[in-house]
């Protein structure tokens, strides 16, 4: 929605989840269908405080750790990566 420019340096993105769940951990930043960033995020934020979940529908300020290049209009995924046993 918006990006907030901190004065300790750095960019936040202002956000709406528009569906699933946003997690802390592994995010990946698209603009226009390509992927700019794949890391992980410094830090999640619901009003003043730090969350690790942030559930559709709701607002939310997302920090990468590493990129400050945000742009309204940007795209923010969160995944996570799951190793799963080999099966014979």
């Amino acid at each position: 929605r918006k990006v907030f420019e901190l004065s300790k340096g750095g960019n936040v993105a202002g956000c709406v989840v528009t569906n699933g769940r946003m997690l802390k951990g592994r995010m990946r930043l698209l603009r226009d269908s390509n992927v700019l960033f794949e890391g992980f995020s410094q830090s999640l934020r619901r009003f003043q405080d730090e969350v690790n979940e942030v559930r559709s529908g709701m607002e939310c300020g997302i920090r990468l750790d590493g990129f400050n290049d945000i742009r309204e209009g940007d795209v923010i995924e969160s995944y996570t990566v799951e190793k799963v046993a080999q099966k014979l």
